[in-house]
């Protein structure tokens, strides 16, 4: 095997695009092993196709004695030629190249196949160029060029005739399509796609000939099928196509071309411009209803393709058109027909995605059937609630039955795909119940609970543990989205939960998730809480009800605070046993921490500090042991846990939250030491003596900030004892490894102390000795530390809307602040040129009241404004304009003037900040924004 005789690299004009070359450079690419050389011939044959000799050398690889790899780029290159560079080709070889190209479909109709469909694609790119003025009745013109000797497309011995048919519908299944995926004007478009769908006439009756042709074999059935879809993707309109699709029925029963048949079928009728041909919908209607039986047996023999493929179709033909048929009045009886055989299909036996993968389908039809329904005026919307609602009553039977859990040993030896596969079917059920709820209301909810009654108090029931979770399944779908603080079954429901024997797993996980999804009616009803929550703590000591039980002691914690106090010891000591055994992993130990946070905050506030050192005793006591062992990674973990653990309770652990709504009472600052601080500041030394060891572990000192950053958030003022022990903490800290955790809490002390007076001195001595040290990090170089950058601008926005007076201080450098905002705005990291760009807006904005600001502008604007237009002109992603607006808009307000200046300066520089920008729209850009 040679090479190519030419080098791709050269330029056009002095390649040799000789058939012999290129045919070398085919046989290079496809059979030379080396990728290397495979992709310079790829290159090399690129150009070729773009090349003005393709037109010529295309016709000789299409000969008989090439290979089938040649002949196909032949065919690409011939439909590249004619798609692409079509305008390089006089008018008067038009019909030359027309003629040619339908001689070579001919020639090539028994294959290769994959020949014959590049030249019909060139075909149809050809027609596409020439229609409507050139060409004006190109599907006429075609059927006569490849109509055979015998009656058209019979098939007979000769083989001949099914080939041209064959090839026939090629061209006509590929002609819409290359219309699809052509680039096309608006006008060009419109205007062949009226032209195209003109020529439907010729195509149709060819295509319902072979339909009921008993003649006619499988694979030209499959092609007539394919060709329909082809055409619809058109938007042909319906009433053009009925009758046609009406044929496509009577091949449901081949499952040979069955699929096929299915996909026509269902793009034919899910086209919305259906609507406007009702006569044409209801006309098919009763061919969809025909299929109930097909349906009814190979769901019966287990067929799952067959029963998938009707469904298909009938929610295709329910769904799109619902109130098109809902509105055929005189025809109701046939369109309820068509609904309960969608809520077969619902129903389908077998359990989904095992043994069924069709109840799926028709989820979202009852929304939409729903939608119609609840949107007619009230008197229709009477009498189709009279028909409908019986049936959404069936509905619900239907998806509790289809949310029914295998048996255990069943489900366990499901995949693990297929077990979350259930899982979001059945969210999706627990979606359309809630739905549902819309429609039928209260009654529904007394439905469940009198089915759940009967099972559960009648001795004779013995319905499996499946049926009992299914019907609290349905419960909590509802309750969870719906407002059920007025349902009268709530109280029986509750009463009745207690009696539920909770030693199936699934079962006992909806059992938690039902109490959590009350857990706002039983805060208006505490009296109940004594029957539930001895079954949420049971289920809390379970490791495989970890994730139910915590969430639903969270839930129950939350809302019923104030009515916990009975229970508190005993959800402390169970909730304490599991922390100490490690039953839940990392993520439920930070749910049950907010827990229990909620719950210590509506106890008497003279027992928090108890309850609470308790709760915390044995974290204290593993931090101890840690300080006294050498770092290592797994003592890492734990400390970043125990830290996680402990920022987890105090985000929720608030005795003021509710103050506000007590009568008489009000939010002020109380005499007493908050629990929360009392409790930090005795863990103050052992947390400084753990991060002693750790200050260079940025995320061990993030875990020790997010503790103070979560207390601070929930205490707000309370959390001002702490104020001068943790500004010297931060400073220690900072000053010996420089952390963006460290910015970040200072940033929130900030937010909340700089206001007040009393705390000012602590938090100037903080921000000033951060600045410095932060300064001295940028002198070195901060392009390493992208965070801290972020995080130092976030810090210093916040100072500016804050306590601008800060920056009166002799220690705060402004000209070197200013410095590192310009440096800031250069990283490639979007958060941290977001962070600086709102550090300048907030500085622009202090213009008249910092004295030294207006200088510094004089000197420095207009390294800011080139900044910014660099970053504008193609440095920065587009995602960021909005920002760096502000700063312009922020510069434009304060010293337009200046500004005025800078941008004449810096625009008037070619190439500046951006060759792709002309002189003209720089300067209509400066009016724009200085207007």
């Amino acid at each position: 095997m040679e090479d190519p005789p030419v080098n791709p690299g050269e330029g056009p004009a002095n390649l040799d695009w000789t058939v012999e070359n290129v045919e070398s450079a085919l046989y290079q690419l496809y059979f030379d092993p080396d990728m290397e050389r495979k992709t310079m011939a790829q290159k090399w044959l690129t150009l070729a196709q773009a090349s003005a000799q393709a037109w010529h050398f295309c016709w000789a690889l299409l000969a008989p004695n090439k290979i089938p790899e040649v002949q196909f780029f032949g065919a690409s290159t011939l439909h590249t030629k004619i798609s692409r560079h079509w305008d390089d080709l006089p008018s008067e070889q038009h019909e030359s190249l027309q003629s040619q190209l339908m001689s070579h479909i001919l020639q090539f109709s028994s294959g290769p196949k994959m020949v014959l469909t590049r030249l019909c694609v060139a075909l149809a790119s050809l027609t596409l160029n020439l229609i409507p003025h050139s060409w004006p009745h190109p599907v006429a013109d075609m059927v006569r060029a490849f109509e055979p000797q015998k009656p058209a497309c019979e098939i007979g011995t000769d083989v001949s005739p099914q080939a041209h048919c064959l090839a026939l519908l090629e061209i006509f299944t590929v002609l819409p399509e290359e219309f699809q995926s052509s680039r096309l004007t608006q006008t060009r478009r419109v205007q062949l796609r009226e032209a195209l769908i003109r020529e439907w006439s010729g195509v149709s009756p060819m295509l319902r000939q072979l339909l009921q042709s008993q003649d006619s074999s499988d694979q030209a059935k499959e092609k007539v099928l394919r060709c329909l879809s082809s055409w619809v993707g058109l938007d042909v309109p319906l009433g053009q196509t009925y009758e046609l699709v009406q044929d496509c029925f009577g091949e449901l029963s081949n499952p040979q071309i069955f699929d096929t048949a299915v996909e026509t079928i269902v793009t034919a009728i899910s086209q919305p411009d259906c609507q406007r041909y009702t006569e044409a919908l209801l006309n098919l209607l009763p061919w969809v209803l025909g299929l109930h039986e097909q349906l009814k047996k190979s769901a019966q023999d287990g067929d799952m393709e067959t029963s998938h493929g009707i469904c298909r179709i009938a929610v295709a033909m329910g769904e799109t058109h619902s109130r098109v048929l809902l509105e055929q009045v005189d025809r109701w009886q046939e369109y309820l027909s068509l609904v309960n055989m969608i809520l077969f299909c619902t129903g389908m036996p077998g359990h989904y995605p095992v043994s069924e993968t069709t109840s799926s389908l028709t989820l979202t039809f009852w929304y939409t059937l729903q939608d119609d329904i609840l949107s007619f005026e009230e008197g229709k919307q009477t009498a189709y609630l009279q028909v409908y609602r019986p049936v959404y009553f069936q509905l619900v039977d239907v998806l509790l039955l289809k949310s029914h859990y295998p048996g255990q040993e069943e489900y366990d030896s499901w995949s693990s795909d297929d077990q979350e596969q259930f899982r979001i079917y059945r969210v999706d059920i627990s979606d359309t119940l809630m739905y549902v709820y819309e429609m039928l209301g209260a009654e529904l909810l007394s439905n469940l609970y009198d089915r759940l009654g009967r099972q559960l108090v009648d001795p004779q029931q013995s319905a499996a543990w499946q049926e009992t979770e299914a019907l609290l399944f349905g419960f909590q779908s509802i309750a969870e989205t719906i407002d059920v603080n007025y349902s009268d079954v709530i109280p029986g429901l509750i009463g009745l939960i207690p009696s539920i024997n909770i030693s199936n797993v699934m079962l006992a996980d909806t059992v938690m998730y039902t109490i959590g999804s009350l857990a706002e009616w039983l805060a208006d009803h505490p009296v109940m809480l004594s029957g539930v929550l001895p079954m949420v703590l049971q289920g809390l000591v379970k490791p495989e009800l970890s994730v139910s039980s915590v969430s639903t002691l969270k839930r129950i914690c939350r809302e019923c605070r104030h009515d916990l106090a009975p229970f508190s010891r005993n959800i402390l000591t169970v909730s304490q046993d599991v922390l100490l055994k490690d039953i839940h992993k990392s993520s439920q130990c930070m749910w049950l921490m907010q827990a229990l946070g909620f719950l210590l905050s509506g106890l008497p506030e003279d027992e928090i500090l108890g309850h609470l050192r308790s709760l915390v005793a044995p974290n204290i006591q593993q931090l101890q042991q840690l300080t006294q062992q050498e770092p290592n990674s797994k003592m890492k973990e734990a400390i970043i846990h125990i830290f996680g653990m402990l920022a987890n309770l105090f985000t929720t652990l608030d005795v003021n939250q509710d103050l506000e709504a007590l009568e008489g009472e009000t939010s002020a600052e109380t005499s007493t030491t908050n629990p929360v601080v009392v409790l930090l500041q005795q863990m103050f030394e052992l947390i400084q003596s753990i991060l002693s060891k750790w200050l260079d572990d940025s995320d061990v000192v993030e875990a020790v900030c997010g503790v103070f950053d979560k207390a601070m958030r929930t205490l707000l003022h309370d959390f001002g004892p702490m104020v001068a022990q943790l500004s010297e903490m931060l400073v220690h800290i900072y000053s010996a490894y420089p952390q963006a955790s460290a910015l970040d809490l200072a940033r929130q002390m900030v937010h909340i102390f700089a206001g007040e007076e009393h705390y000012l001195s602590n938090i100037k001595y903080l921000v000033d000795a951060l600045s410095s040290a932060t300064l001295v990090l940028f002198q070195k170089g901060p392009r390493d530390h992208p965070d801290i950058a972020e995080s130092f601008m976030c810090l210093h926005a916040q100072i500016l809307k804050r306590k601008p007076e800060l920056y009166l201080s002799e220690q705060m450098d402004l000209k070197a602040l200013f410095y590192c905002g310009i440096m800031s705005l250069k990283f490639p990291e979007n958060q941290t040129v977001k962070a600086s760009s709102h550090f300048f807006t907030e500085l622009l904005n202090r213009y008249k009241d910092m004295p030294q600001l207006p200088e510094l502008l004089e000197i420095d604007g207009k390294i800011l404004t080139e900044t910014i237009l660099e970053s504008v002109g193609g440095v920065a992603p587009r995602s960021l304009t909005e920002h760096f607006a502000e700063v312009l808009l922020s510069l434009n307000r304060q010293c337009p003037a200046l500004l005025s200046q800078w941008l004449g300066d810096s625009l008037q520089v070619a190439g500046f900040p951006s060759s792709h920008v002309s002189l003209e729209q720089k300067h209509r850009f400066t009016q724009q924004l200085l207007g």
